[in-house]
Protein backbone atom coordinates (compact mmCIF):
# COMPACT_ATOMS: atom_id res chain seq x y z
CA UNK A 1 0.00 0.00 0.00
CA UNK A 2 1.38 3.40 -0.97
CA UNK A 3 1.77 6.30 1.47
CA UNK A 4 -1.16 8.06 -0.17
CA UNK A 5 -3.40 4.99 -0.01
CA UNK A 6 -2.48 4.32 3.61
CA UNK A 7 -3.09 7.94 4.57
CA UNK A 8 -6.52 8.01 2.93
CA UNK A 9 -7.46 4.77 4.69
CA UNK A 10 -6.66 6.40 8.06
CA UNK A 11 -8.90 9.44 7.57
CA UNK A 12 -12.19 9.32 9.43
CA UNK A 13 -14.92 11.78 10.28
CA UNK A 14 -14.85 14.01 13.35
CA UNK A 15 -15.78 12.24 16.58
CA UNK A 16 -19.54 12.72 17.09
CA UNK A 17 -19.36 12.00 20.82
CA UNK A 18 -16.74 14.69 21.42
CA UNK A 19 -18.78 17.16 19.39
CA UNK A 20 -21.85 16.49 21.54
CA UNK A 21 -19.91 16.80 24.79
CA UNK A 22 -18.49 20.10 23.58
CA UNK A 23 -21.99 21.39 22.82
CA UNK A 24 -23.21 20.37 26.28
CA UNK A 25 -20.25 22.08 27.94
CA UNK A 26 -20.79 25.28 25.93
CA UNK A 27 -24.45 25.42 26.93
CA UNK A 28 -23.35 25.37 30.58
CA UNK A 29 -20.99 28.34 30.19
CA UNK A 30 -21.95 31.68 31.71
CA UNK A 31 -23.50 33.32 28.67
CA UNK A 32 -26.74 33.17 26.69
CA UNK A 33 -27.03 30.12 24.42
CA UNK A 34 -24.46 30.29 21.61
CA UNK A 35 -23.78 33.98 22.29
CA UNK A 36 -20.32 33.74 20.72
CA UNK A 37 -21.75 32.40 17.48
CA UNK A 38 -19.29 30.95 15.00
CA UNK A 39 -16.48 30.95 17.57
CA UNK A 40 -18.45 28.26 19.39
CA UNK A 41 -19.07 26.39 16.13
CA UNK A 42 -15.30 26.41 15.72
CA UNK A 43 -14.87 25.06 19.26
CA UNK A 44 -17.21 22.16 18.52
CA UNK A 45 -15.34 21.42 15.30
CA UNK A 46 -12.00 21.45 17.12
CA UNK A 47 -13.34 19.06 19.74
CA UNK A 48 -14.54 16.71 17.03
CA UNK A 49 -11.22 16.93 15.19
CA UNK A 50 -8.93 16.50 18.18
CA UNK A 51 -11.13 14.11 20.21
CA UNK A 52 -10.61 16.37 23.22
CA UNK A 53 -12.51 19.12 25.05
CA UNK A 54 -9.14 20.68 25.93
CA UNK A 55 -8.80 21.76 22.28
CA UNK A 56 -5.01 21.43 21.90
CA UNK A 57 -4.08 24.21 19.45
CA UNK A 58 -1.05 25.91 21.00
CA UNK A 59 1.66 24.56 18.68
CA UNK A 60 1.07 25.88 15.18
CA UNK A 61 3.05 25.40 12.00
CA UNK A 62 2.30 26.95 8.62
CA UNK A 63 3.73 24.73 5.89
CA UNK A 64 4.64 26.92 2.92
CA UNK A 65 4.92 24.87 -0.27
CA UNK A 66 6.90 26.40 -3.13
CA UNK A 67 6.87 25.51 -6.82
CA UNK A 68 7.19 27.04 -10.27
CA UNK A 69 4.90 26.88 -13.29
CA UNK A 70 5.66 26.45 -16.98
CA UNK A 71 2.52 28.37 -17.94
CA UNK A 72 4.12 31.69 -16.92
CA UNK A 73 5.72 31.88 -20.36
CA UNK A 74 2.23 32.51 -21.77
CA UNK A 75 2.05 35.95 -20.14
CA UNK A 76 -0.56 35.05 -17.52
CA UNK A 77 1.36 36.73 -14.70
CA UNK A 78 2.88 40.23 -14.37
CA UNK A 79 5.98 38.97 -12.54
CA UNK A 80 8.92 36.92 -13.85
CA UNK A 81 9.49 33.42 -12.54
CA UNK A 82 12.65 34.57 -10.77
CA UNK A 83 10.47 36.21 -8.12
CA UNK A 84 9.68 32.76 -6.67
CA UNK A 85 13.27 32.26 -5.56
CA UNK A 86 13.65 35.87 -4.51
CA UNK A 87 10.63 35.54 -2.23
CA UNK A 88 11.92 32.27 -0.79
CA UNK A 89 15.05 34.11 0.31
CA UNK A 90 12.77 36.77 1.80
CA UNK A 91 10.91 34.07 3.74
CA UNK A 92 14.18 32.59 4.96
CA UNK A 93 15.34 36.03 6.11
CA UNK A 94 12.05 36.68 7.94
CA UNK A 95 11.06 39.71 5.89
CA UNK A 96 7.82 38.59 4.21
CA UNK A 97 4.23 39.16 5.22
CA UNK A 98 3.83 35.56 6.34
CA UNK A 99 6.83 35.85 8.66
CA UNK A 100 5.36 38.88 10.40
CA UNK A 101 1.83 37.47 10.65
CA UNK A 102 3.00 34.03 11.77
CA UNK A 103 5.06 35.62 14.54
CA UNK A 104 1.99 37.54 15.61
CA UNK A 105 0.01 34.29 15.73
CA UNK A 106 2.70 32.37 17.59
CA UNK A 107 3.15 30.05 14.61
CA UNK A 108 6.22 28.56 13.00
CA UNK A 109 6.73 28.68 9.24
CA UNK A 110 8.19 25.66 7.46
CA UNK A 111 9.34 26.37 3.90
CA UNK A 112 9.26 23.42 1.52
CA UNK A 113 10.70 23.27 -2.00
CA UNK A 114 8.42 20.86 -3.80
CA UNK A 115 8.96 22.15 -7.32
CA UNK A 116 10.98 25.37 -7.59
CA UNK A 117 12.79 25.84 -10.91
CA UNK A 118 16.08 26.78 -9.20
CA UNK A 119 18.47 24.66 -7.15
CA UNK A 120 17.82 25.36 -3.47
CA UNK A 121 19.87 22.57 -1.96
CA UNK A 122 22.20 25.04 -0.27
CA UNK A 123 19.26 26.43 1.71
CA UNK A 124 18.20 22.90 2.60
CA UNK A 125 21.71 22.09 3.83
CA UNK A 126 21.61 25.25 5.94
CA UNK A 127 18.47 23.92 7.61
CA UNK A 128 16.20 26.79 6.60
CA UNK A 129 14.20 24.91 3.96
CA UNK A 130 13.03 21.35 3.35
CA UNK A 131 14.07 19.83 0.01
CA UNK A 132 11.13 17.79 -1.26
CA UNK A 133 11.53 18.73 -4.91
CA UNK A 134 9.62 16.60 -7.37
CA UNK A 135 10.92 18.42 -10.43
CA UNK A 136 12.15 21.90 -11.35
CA UNK A 137 8.77 23.41 -12.16
CA UNK A 138 5.76 22.07 -14.02
CA UNK A 139 5.43 21.97 -17.77
CA UNK A 140 3.26 24.52 -19.57
CA UNK A 141 -0.21 23.02 -19.20
CA UNK A 142 -1.55 25.13 -22.06
CA UNK A 143 0.48 22.82 -24.34
CA UNK A 144 0.22 19.49 -22.50
CA UNK A 145 0.08 17.95 -19.01
CA UNK A 146 1.66 19.96 -16.21
CA UNK A 147 3.19 16.78 -14.78
CA UNK A 148 2.91 13.01 -14.96
CA UNK A 149 0.43 11.13 -12.81
CA UNK A 150 3.35 9.67 -10.88
CA UNK A 151 4.67 13.17 -10.16
CA UNK A 152 1.21 14.24 -9.01
CA UNK A 153 1.12 11.37 -6.52
CA UNK A 154 4.64 12.15 -5.38
CA UNK A 155 3.84 15.83 -4.77
CA UNK A 156 0.94 14.80 -2.51
CA UNK A 157 3.06 12.22 -0.71
CA UNK A 158 5.79 14.80 -0.10
CA UNK A 159 3.19 16.93 1.68
CA UNK A 160 2.08 13.96 3.76
CA UNK A 161 5.69 13.17 4.66
CA UNK A 162 6.30 16.76 5.80
CA UNK A 163 3.28 16.52 8.12
CA UNK A 164 4.61 13.29 9.61
CA UNK A 165 8.01 14.91 10.17
CA UNK A 166 6.42 17.82 12.04
CA UNK A 167 3.60 15.96 13.85
CA UNK A 168 5.41 15.44 17.15
CA UNK A 169 5.69 19.19 17.65
CA UNK A 170 2.52 20.45 15.94
CA UNK A 171 -1.08 20.68 17.12
CA UNK A 172 -2.41 22.75 14.21
CA UNK A 173 -1.17 22.87 10.64
CA UNK A 174 -1.64 25.80 8.29
CA UNK A 175 -1.15 25.89 4.54
CA UNK A 176 0.77 28.46 2.55
CA UNK A 177 2.44 28.68 -0.84
CA UNK A 178 4.77 30.51 -3.15
CA UNK A 179 4.92 30.10 -6.90
CA UNK A 180 4.72 32.77 -9.57
CA UNK A 181 1.82 31.95 -11.87
CA UNK A 182 0.02 29.63 -9.48
CA UNK A 183 -3.37 31.33 -9.72
CA UNK A 184 -3.63 29.90 -13.25
CA UNK A 185 -3.54 26.20 -12.26
CA UNK A 186 -5.76 27.03 -9.28
CA UNK A 187 -8.32 28.60 -11.61
CA UNK A 188 -8.08 25.58 -13.90
CA UNK A 189 -8.69 23.18 -11.00
CA UNK A 190 -11.81 24.95 -9.75
CA UNK A 191 -13.09 25.27 -13.33
CA UNK A 192 -12.71 21.54 -13.96
CA UNK A 193 -14.11 20.41 -10.61
CA UNK A 194 -17.06 22.83 -10.72
CA UNK A 195 -17.84 22.32 -14.39
CA UNK A 196 -17.87 26.11 -14.85
CA UNK A 197 -16.23 28.10 -17.60
CA UNK A 198 -12.95 29.53 -16.36
CA UNK A 199 -13.54 33.20 -17.28
CA UNK A 200 -15.57 34.25 -14.19
CA UNK A 201 -13.16 32.33 -11.94
CA UNK A 202 -10.02 34.16 -13.08
CA UNK A 203 -8.62 37.07 -11.08
CA UNK A 204 -5.66 39.40 -11.14
CA UNK A 205 -3.39 37.17 -9.08
CA UNK A 206 -0.21 39.10 -8.32
CA UNK A 207 -1.52 42.22 -10.02
CA UNK A 208 -2.27 41.37 -13.64
CA UNK A 209 -3.90 44.38 -15.38
CA UNK A 210 -7.64 44.05 -16.01
CA UNK A 211 -6.91 44.28 -19.73
CA UNK A 212 -4.99 40.98 -19.57
CA UNK A 213 -7.64 38.91 -17.76
CA UNK A 214 -9.31 37.76 -20.97
CA UNK A 215 -5.95 36.52 -22.27
CA UNK A 216 -5.28 34.68 -19.01
CA UNK A 217 -8.68 33.01 -19.14
CA UNK A 218 -8.15 32.02 -22.78
CA UNK A 219 -4.78 30.42 -22.01
CA UNK A 220 -6.23 28.44 -19.09
CA UNK A 221 -9.26 27.41 -21.14
CA UNK A 222 -6.94 26.17 -23.88
CA UNK A 223 -5.02 24.14 -21.33
CA UNK A 224 -8.21 22.48 -20.13
CA UNK A 225 -9.28 21.74 -23.69
CA UNK A 226 -5.87 20.34 -24.65
CA UNK A 227 -5.58 18.09 -21.59
CA UNK A 228 -9.24 17.16 -21.01
CA UNK A 229 -8.76 16.33 -17.30
CA UNK A 230 -11.25 13.89 -15.82
CA UNK A 231 -13.16 15.79 -13.12
CA UNK A 232 -13.97 12.47 -11.42
CA UNK A 233 -10.26 11.67 -11.04
CA UNK A 234 -8.51 14.25 -8.83
CA UNK A 235 -5.07 12.85 -9.59
CA UNK A 236 -5.74 13.33 -13.30
CA UNK A 237 -6.84 16.92 -12.66
CA UNK A 238 -3.74 17.68 -10.59
CA UNK A 239 -1.42 16.05 -13.11
CA UNK A 240 -2.86 17.77 -16.16
CA UNK A 241 -3.53 21.34 -14.96
CA UNK A 242 -2.13 21.57 -11.42
CA UNK A 243 1.07 22.52 -9.66
CA UNK A 244 3.57 20.77 -7.42
CA UNK A 245 2.88 23.11 -4.50
CA UNK A 246 -0.87 22.53 -4.94
CA UNK A 247 -0.26 18.79 -4.68
CA UNK A 248 1.95 19.39 -1.67
CA UNK A 249 -0.83 21.37 0.02
CA UNK A 250 -3.29 18.55 -0.68
CA UNK A 251 -0.81 16.22 1.00
CA UNK A 252 -0.52 18.46 4.06
CA UNK A 253 -4.31 18.44 4.42
CA UNK A 254 -4.60 14.68 3.98
CA UNK A 255 -1.72 14.05 6.38
CA UNK A 256 -3.18 16.35 9.03
CA UNK A 257 -6.62 14.75 8.66
CA UNK A 258 -5.18 11.26 9.08
CA UNK A 259 -3.63 12.38 12.38
CA UNK A 260 -6.81 14.12 13.63
CA UNK A 261 -5.10 17.52 13.46
CA UNK A 262 -6.86 20.71 12.37
CA UNK A 263 -5.51 22.31 9.22
CA UNK A 264 -6.14 26.01 8.58
CA UNK A 265 -6.45 26.46 4.82
CA UNK A 266 -5.28 29.78 3.40
CA UNK A 267 -6.76 31.44 0.32
CA UNK A 268 -7.11 30.71 -3.40
CA UNK A 269 -4.14 28.46 -4.12
CA UNK A 270 -4.42 26.59 -0.83
CA UNK A 271 -8.11 26.03 -1.51
CA UNK A 272 -7.18 24.46 -4.86
CA UNK A 273 -5.11 21.97 -2.87
CA UNK A 274 -8.04 21.50 -0.51
CA UNK A 275 -10.31 20.70 -3.46
CA UNK A 276 -7.89 17.99 -4.60
CA UNK A 277 -7.66 16.60 -1.06
CA UNK A 278 -11.45 16.60 -0.67
CA UNK A 279 -11.90 14.81 -3.99
CA UNK A 280 -9.38 12.14 -2.95
CA UNK A 281 -10.75 11.72 0.60
CA UNK A 282 -14.10 13.45 1.23
CA UNK A 283 -13.81 13.03 5.02
CA UNK A 284 -10.69 15.21 4.98
CA UNK A 285 -13.09 18.18 4.81
CA UNK A 286 -13.86 17.50 8.49
CA UNK A 287 -10.37 18.75 9.41
CA UNK A 288 -10.27 21.81 7.16
CA UNK A 289 -10.80 25.30 8.57
CA UNK A 290 -11.14 27.85 5.78
CA UNK A 291 -9.17 30.84 7.00
CA UNK A 292 -10.45 33.68 4.86
CA UNK A 293 -12.30 34.64 1.73
CA UNK A 294 -9.79 35.49 -0.99
CA UNK A 295 -10.26 38.48 -3.26
CA UNK A 296 -9.82 36.11 -6.22
CA UNK A 297 -13.31 35.66 -7.72
CA UNK A 298 -13.04 31.89 -8.01
CA UNK A 299 -12.63 31.46 -4.28
CA UNK A 300 -16.36 31.82 -3.64
CA UNK A 301 -16.96 28.75 -5.80
CA UNK A 302 -14.13 26.89 -4.05
CA UNK A 303 -15.70 27.54 -0.65
CA UNK A 304 -19.06 26.29 -1.92
CA UNK A 305 -17.50 23.11 -3.30
CA UNK A 306 -15.76 22.51 0.02
CA UNK A 307 -18.93 23.28 1.99
CA UNK A 308 -17.01 25.80 4.07
CA UNK A 309 -17.55 29.38 5.24
CA UNK A 310 -14.36 31.41 5.72
CA UNK A 311 -13.63 32.65 9.23
CA UNK A 312 -12.44 36.04 7.94
CA UNK A 313 -13.21 38.25 4.96
CA UNK A 314 -10.58 40.97 4.59
CA UNK A 315 -10.37 41.22 0.77
CA UNK A 316 -6.87 39.71 0.87
CA UNK A 317 -4.93 38.13 -1.98
CA UNK A 318 -1.35 37.84 -0.71
CA UNK A 319 -1.20 34.08 -0.30
CA UNK A 320 1.90 32.72 1.47
CA UNK A 321 -0.35 31.45 4.29
CA UNK A 322 -1.10 35.00 5.45
CA UNK A 323 -4.81 34.34 5.96
CA UNK A 324 -4.07 31.15 7.87
CA UNK A 325 -1.81 33.12 10.23
CA UNK A 326 -4.50 35.75 10.80
CA UNK A 327 -7.16 33.12 11.53
CA UNK A 328 -5.09 31.05 13.94
CA UNK A 329 -5.68 33.29 17.01
CA UNK A 330 -9.38 32.45 16.67
CA UNK A 331 -8.49 28.84 17.44
CA UNK A 332 -6.71 30.03 20.58
CA UNK A 333 -9.81 32.02 21.54
CA UNK A 334 -12.07 28.99 21.06
CA UNK A 335 -9.74 26.87 23.19
CA UNK A 336 -9.65 29.42 25.99
CA UNK A 337 -13.44 29.78 26.04
CA UNK A 338 -13.77 26.02 26.40
CA UNK A 339 -11.12 25.62 29.07
CA UNK A 340 -11.19 28.86 31.09
CA UNK A 341 -14.71 30.29 31.02
CA UNK A 342 -16.80 29.58 34.12
CA UNK A 343 -19.89 27.41 34.07
CA UNK A 344 -23.14 28.55 35.66
CA UNK A 345 -22.56 26.13 38.50
CA UNK A 346 -18.93 27.07 39.19
CA UNK A 347 -19.72 30.80 39.10
CA UNK A 348 -22.91 30.41 41.14
CA UNK A 349 -24.90 32.19 38.42
CA UNK A 350 -28.59 31.43 38.07
CA UNK A 351 -29.73 30.06 34.75
CA UNK A 352 -33.30 31.31 35.12
CA UNK A 353 -34.26 33.27 32.03
CA UNK A 354 -30.99 32.40 30.27
CA UNK A 355 -31.19 28.73 29.34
Amino acid sequence: MSLLERTVSEIEKQDAGCRERAREHILNLTMPPWALGRLLDLAVDLAGMTRSLALPVARKNIVLMAGDHGIVKQGVCPNPQAVTVQMIHNFVNGGAGINVLAENAGAKVTIVDVGVAEDLRALAKAGVLLDRKVRRGTSDFSEGPAMTRGEAVRSIEEGIAVVHSLAAETDVFGTGEMGIGNTSPSSAIVSVLSGMDVAPLVGRGAGLPESRLAHKAAVIRRGIEVNRPDRNDPLDVLAKVGGFEIGGIAGVILGAASLHRPVVVDGFISSAGALIAAAIAPDSRDYMILAHGSAEPGHVVMAELLGKKPLLDLSMRLGEGSGAALAMPLLDAASRIMTRMATFESANVTTEGIR
